[in-house]
């Protein structure tokens, strides 16, 4: 498990810059956190870092943002705060970004796609256990601060 404190958005913007040179396609990068707790601003410096220009914003009433020919890989961005249930989820045809991306899916609110509670160190629930060439990477971000945040992720793969 890794740990990083972000003093600031620009710093958690960054860190998204960051995980972008690591990503490749399969990766799903799960977000759990607070409103207003930073994972939007992860994924706007995800989505910078892969070269997609296109504003990035919270996808809380559609659901679902698909950046596919704007950087270097296919980026499906997800908001689950709407739905309350995995069932909900895959009625929404949303499942496929989650067990197999095309490219790099990030999800806020991942812990609706959860069926327990997961706190970093843990292992990670069966039922999302990632496929072949699939990684996960789960991150917790948790206030700290007026804008300090800690986040702790850790990575999961076959």
């Amino acid at each position: 498990m890794a740990l990083f404190i972000s003093n600031s958005p620009e710093e958690t913007f960054d860190l998204g810059r960051q995980w972008a040179a690591e990503v490749s396609p399969g990766w799903v990068i799960g977000l759990i956190g607070d409103l207003g707790s930073g994972k939007t601003q992860l994924i706007k410096g995800l989505s910078a870092g892969m070269g997609i220009e296109a504003a990035v914003s919270s996808p809380t009433f559609s659901l679902l943002q698909e950046h596919d020919e704007e950087g270097r890989l296919p980026l499906a961005h997800i908001d689950l705060y709407r739905l309350e249930s995995q069932t909900e989820i895959v009625g929404a045809g949303l499942e496929h970004f989650l067990v197999s991306p095309h490219g790099v899916t990030a999800v806020e609110w991942y812990d609706r796609w959860l069926v327990t509670k997961w706190q970093p160190g843990q292992s990670i629930p069966e039922s999302i256990q990632p496929i072949d060439g699939v990684t996960l990477r789960m991150a917790v971000f948790s206030d700290i601060g007026e804008t300090k945040r800690e986040i702790k992720y850790e990575d999961f793969s076959d």
